[in-house]
């Protein structure tokens, strides 16, 4: 609750400031219409050039909810998002074997204040088989926490530490209000006092020592496995992206990634759909290195991850293998100047 009210008193703030701006021409706001043949709505919020917000696929009465991740390219008007994580559906069993999907779409304002989203989808990222045609409207039919932000997006609802404060929060649903009792609160009806015997405390027991050692952090099995290099991949242009399969039998692989000895993501489930990370070239130093750690070893030892990198127009490919003993490394080098 005191983070719901700081969000509202940050967001009272902020719309306080100035509000010269429309939302014409902008990336962020509720898209409605179709992907992969499912009637679907989306809300998008651009912060930099990452995206987040939702998707909803069905209709309020039965639909499936996901938390989304991508980027937005200002540049080509491409949009790439996917659906992260799935935080809701209505009924438990409405999902009938469909699959979180990857959507990659242009950006287009045909005239009229018209904005389309126009593209491919699919379960992965080397399987476009459906298509993607979603209009930016004013209305939504999935009343959430991102709705304040969208719609004060050009008046301070595009601060960063707002849109980071609720994209941290648990997402909700607006619904119905609960009907009002007109029974007294339980508080008011004071139960007969009894009395009560309180037993003796007991002996305090001897402790033994666990037996077997406390299971390690992620960064102790960084620290303590060998760094086994893989492979140099040289650097250009803006960015760098990065997409991790499990390049083996599907076995429940989980890995945690290391940039220059800094965790920077965990409890990565590989599957046969790419989990995607983007890394700002500027960002990076001459000679960066990225590890992978083995959370565990899946069923099928040992763990085994396939990366694809996409850095302007070339593509690279590396086979990472992980086990207790060590880690695979692969290696970023900037061109000298």
């Amino acid at each position: 609750m005191q983070t719901r009210t700081f969000i509202i008193i940050k967001l009272v703030t902020l719309l306080v400031l100035t509000a010269f701006s429309s939302q014409s021409q902008m990336i962020t706001g509720v898209w409605t219409g179709k992907i992969n043949r499912q009637k679907a709505e989306v809300k998008i919020i651009q912060r930099g050039d990452s995206l987040t917000g939702t998707s909803y696929y069905g209709s309020p009465s039965q639909y499936r909810r996901y938390r989304i991740k991508g980027y937005f390219d200002a540049g080509s008007n491409e949009t790439v998002w996917w659906d992260d994580e799935l935080i809701d559906e209505r009924p438990a069993s409405s999902r009938n074997g469909q699959m979180a999907l990857l959507s990659r779409a242009d950006f287009n304002c045909p005239g009229s204040g018209k904005m389309t989203l126009d593209g491919k989808a699919g379960k992965k990222e080397d399987d476009p088989s459906g298509e993607v045609h979603l209009t930016k409207t004013s209305t939504t039919s999935f009343n959430d926490e991102w709705d304040l932000v969208i719609e004060n997006y050009t008046a301070g609802g595009n601060d960063p530490d707002l849109i980071d404060s609720i994209g941290s929060l648990k997402p909700v649903i607006a619904a119905k209000p609960a009907p009002v009792s007109t029974e007294p609160p339980a508080a008011q009806i004071k139960p007969p006092a009894k009395m009560v015997m309180i037993p003796p405390a007991p002996e305090p027991k001897q402790v033994s020592p666990p037996s077997t050692p406390l299971p390690q952090t992620i960064e102790q099995k960084f620290a303590g496995r060998k760094k086994v290099l893989v492979t140099e991949i040289p650097l250009t242009g803006d960015s760098v992206e990065l997409r991790f399969y499990d390049n083996a039998e599907i076995d429940g692989d989980s890995i945690s990634l290391f940039l220059n000895d800094q965790l920077i993501h965990s409890n990565i489930r590989l599957t046969g759909n790419a989990y995607t990370i983007r890394l700002a070239v500027n960002s990076l130093s001459d000679n960066s290195e990225l590890v992978m750690v083995a959370e565990n070893l899946g069923s099928i030892p040992p763990n085994t991850s396939l990366m694809i990198a996409i850095v302007g127009e070339n593509r690279y490919e590396a086979r990472l293998e992980s086990t207790e003993g060590s880690s695979a490394m692969v290696r970023f080098r900037k061109p000298a100047e």
